[in-house]
């Protein structure tokens, strides 16, 4: 049911209606890709293993999958990935990239370990200050020598108890697409931080320069500019924390309702690290609004499950809008 936006590499996305479910089904999830995954046939999760290193690792180390999984405590939490660039198609004037509507987004749970238990063992220098992945996936172009993506986050942010080095979504493998069997989920932040089919894991005493660390790849403006303008370089700022974002999931856009019923309405909303408290809708393009009632998250970095009851005053089209309100 994915949306398929390129096939080389491969991109999809999930219709709002096919979101609707608390914990995203894994066939559910969005695919984003770089580059090329390696082929599924030739991943041995067995043989498998994850080098730590670095400028400002202590003690490098490698790991089996199995080593992983028997000398660190095992952690499951419910952690929302949205692609840095979900919501790109509507942009004006158009930016360019994938362009994704508003399902480059989900919130399945995640088995693995803490990356700070397996920082902790290895060591990290004082002078640390980013932590960066890189991942079995080749460039798109074929070219062996060149990597398609290696991103990172600031010491901090890798540090909290949510980051996991994760081997399990939804209590099964991670699907191959979603990056089997080794993937690092760091939620909150644009989903290009958390690299897929991981390899290596890099402590780095300066920000972190891979493909797609640099120039204006997955950076904004620094200070509020005019829709279009060109911005120099250096006043473009890595994206951090994702903003608040709502998403209307059932039912489906395009439904015919009796005018003498009470309207269902639902979906989820999130706020990168922060929490959502409020969510309101409205049926007047934003003219009036509604609260609606909204969940608490399940654990931190986890969607938050909304919805309200709506009535009409009378025949017509009608517009559901959504907006959420973060901490």
């Amino acid at each position: 049911g994915l949306i398929i936006l390129n096939d080389r590499p491969v991109n999809a996305e999930t219709p709002a209606h096919l979101l609707d479910d608390e914990v995203t089904p894994a066939k559910h999830l969005f695919v984003r890709n770089n580059g090329r995954p390696p082929v599924a046939s030739t991943i041995d999760p067995d043989s498998w293993t994850l080098e730590i290193s670095g400028e400002s690792a202590a003690r490098p180390m490698t790991f089996t999958i199995a080593e992983l999984k028997r000398k660190f405590k095992h952690h499951t939490y419910q952690l929302q990935l949205e692609c840095g660039g979900n919501g790109r198609s509507e942009f004006v004037p158009p930016a360019s990239g994938n362009q994704w509507s508003v399902g480059a987004v989900g919130c399945p749970t995640w088995t693995g370990v803490r990356l700070k238990d397996v920082l902790d063992e290895v060591g990290i220098k004082d002078d640390a200050v980013y932590v960066a992945y890189y991942g079995a996936d080749t460039h798109a172009s074929g070219d062996a020598t060149k990597v398609p993506i290696s991103r990172g986050v600031p010491v901090s942010k890798a540090l909290e108890s949510e980051t996991l080095i994760a081997w399990a979504m939804n209590g099964e493998d991670i699907p191959h697409m979603n990056g089997y069997p080794l993937r690092l989920v760091c939620a909150g932040w644009p989903g290009s931080v958390c690299g897929k089919w991981l390899k290596k894991i890099v402590v780095r005493d300066r920000v972190h320069d891979g493909p797609k660390m640099t120039g204006t790849s997955y950076r904004v403006p620094c200070k509020t500019v005019a829709p279009g303008s060109v911005v120099p370089e250096d006043e473009m700022c890595i994206i951090e924390s994702m903003p608040v974002k709502s998403l209307i999931t059932f039912p489906r856009s395009g439904a015919e309702h009796d005018l003498g019923e009470t309207f269902a309405v639902r979906g989820h909303t999130w706020a990168g690290d922060l929490e959502v408290k409020k969510v309101h809708v409205s049926i007047d393009f934003g003219a009036t609004w509604q609260r609606a009632k909204l969940t608490a998250p399940v654990n931190r970095f986890a969607w938050q499950h909304w919805n309200s009851a709506l009535e009409f005053p009378g025949p017509g089209y009608y517009e559901v809008w959504a907006r959420a309100t973060d901490s």
